[in-house]
């Protein structure tokens, strides 16, 4: 936004300083101020009311009352979500210009806005530009910049796609979209030509070839539902999907990709989560992009599919002037684990159109990783992937611990720039493997062992693979082998 937009009357000198890391009590605090201020515009809005004024929608109160009991009704928050330029208007007491309203307007036609009330009861009006919720739920003209090498399909799904709904990229696992619809449409999202699209929600036809699919490829073993966002569906339209994939013997885990708990806690109710415990192993993986996210109504929410015995996973996502800052990531990290969420990915920004705004330097991840790797617990520490252009799969990226290596030692280093060696094992009793477990001495009892498969470099070091080389497609010198160069 330009400096022409106006703050908030009141509050204008008043900023805080930029990269201030709030603690739950203050957080809590505005949640509960501001969705005061925002119920009494919606209600205005929606049900006919009068139209506070500007000064009581930025209003701060020292009143207790309690929030309303319906601000945690998650079909509410739904059905009030924040889609046009006028709310936010209200509900923060801005004012863009008109030149600004006109590009931001274009931006809201071609990726629409959707902003639950309380992820929009986030955001500090006093410095809302910097903020990170505002960053990741309000437009930017930035978004209708579509360089040159972006895509709008990065990852090449629908190239992976043998059926509706269904992207199998590797070996033994797919993705499954089973609907497109979010609670908030996140301006970093890689699915932008697809969410919110009326005309690619998947219908019970769609999802029952994908299930087919499922039940007649064998060798998948793992399901990840995500969209949009699978906690969009009703209990039992998401019920009838598990139970149908878990009636197929060979699937082993299912995954589901969900931003919910981040974006909507709410709709983590008690009947969403007895309904999930049937269907174990079941594993939940979350987006928390910033320590802010981590409020009270969200730390209720994952300790309710914690409590259900359910595995939590992080997948955040690096974002430009949002949390490229190791302190700010190892505070995130920290927030998780406390609550009994893994971090498990720290995604480089996709190649996605109109979200270059929102791209950082890979260093800048590698700066991360090195603020992380050794200075805060293992399992705090994600793993740093770029999800490769064309449909290559994630890509881990680490500082380099390995400096050298020899016949006889490596050299190493660890996170302090301590340089070390480790001396090789002089006589090492090789087990030659054929792809035979039955015949192996060591300790094996591998089920479906017979229909596995190597593949990629993995091939290249297997014993019982005649495969000396892997050898790109279609390059010129391929090309010329094959006579087939002009």
């Amino acid at each position: 936004m330009s400096e022409k937009s106006r703050s908030p009357k009141g509050l204008r000198g008043q900023k805080k300083p930029v990269g201030t890391l709030h603690t739950v009590k203050d957080v809590g605090a505005q949640v509960k101020n501001r969705a005061k201020d925002i119920i009494s515009v919606l209600k205005g809005l929606y049900e006919g009311g009068e139209k506070p004024d500007n000064h009581s929608i930025i209003r701060k109160t020292l009143d207790t009352e309690k929030t309303p009991e319906f601000w945690k009704d998650w079909r509410w928050q739904i059905r009030h979500a924040v889609r046009d330029l006028a709310t936010v208007e209200q509900v923060l007491g801005i004012r863009f210009n008109r030149e600004e309203r006109e590009q931001l307007q274009k931006t809201i036609d071609k990726f629409p806005l959707n902003i639950t009330p309380y992820y929009l009861s986030l955001i500090d009006v006093n410095d809302y530009q910097n903020d990170p919720i505002f960053k990741q739920a309000f437009p930017s003209p930035k978004e209708l910049i579509i360089e040159h090498y972006e895509l709008s399909d990065p990852l090449a799904e629908e190239k992976d796609s043998p059926c509706s709904c269904i992207t199998h990229r590797y070996p033994d696992r797919v993705l499954f979209l089973v609907s497109n619809t979010c609670a908030m449409y996140c301006r970093h999202c890689t699915r932008k030509r697809k969410v919110g699209d009326v005309d690619s929600i998947p219908d019970r036809d769609e999802i029952l070839t994908g299930i087919e699919y499922i039940r007649n490829t064998p060798q998948i073993r793992d399901v990840l539902l995500s969209g949009g966002d699978p906690f969009m569906l009703s209990d039992d339209y998401l019920d009838w999907i598990l139970n149908e994939l878990r009636a197929i013997p060979h699937v082993e885990v299912i995954r589901i990709g969900t931003r919910v708990p981040v974006t909507l806690p709410f709709r983590i109710t008690d009947e969403l989560v007895t309904m999930l415990k049937k269907h174990h192993p079941l594993w939940v993986n979350m987006q928390f992009n910033h320590p802010k996210e981590m409020t009270d109504s969200a730390r209720i929410a994952v300790a309710r599919l914690a409590d259900a015995g359910i595995p939590l996973g992080n997948q955040s996502v690096l974002l430009a002037g949002i949390n490229d800052c190791p302190r700010i990531m190892k505070e995130l990290v920290h927030q998780l684990v406390k609550n009994r969420i893994r971090p498990y990915y720290l995604y480089q920004c996709d190649l996605s159109e109109g979200i270059s705004h929102f791209r950082t330097p890979v260093s800048k991840g590698i700066e991360i990783m090195e603020n992380l790797v050794g200075h805060t617990s293992g399992f705090a520490v994600p793993r740093y992937v770029i999800d490769a252009p064309g449909g290559g799969g994630k890509i881990p990226i680490f500082p380099n611990y390995l400096l050298t290596w020899s016949v006889h030692k490596v050299v190493l280093r660890n996170y302090e720039g301590m340089i070390c060696t480790y001396q090789e094992p002089a006589n090492y009793d090789r087990i030659f493997c054929n792809g035979n477990c039955d015949i192996c001495k060591l300790q094996l009892n591998i089920d479906r062992a017979d229909e596995s498969k190597v593949v990629g470099v993995a091939k290249l070091l297997a014993d019982f693979d005649d495969t000396t080389t892997l050898i790109p497609a279609n390059t010129d010198r391929i090309e010329r082998r094959n006579g087939d160069a002009e």
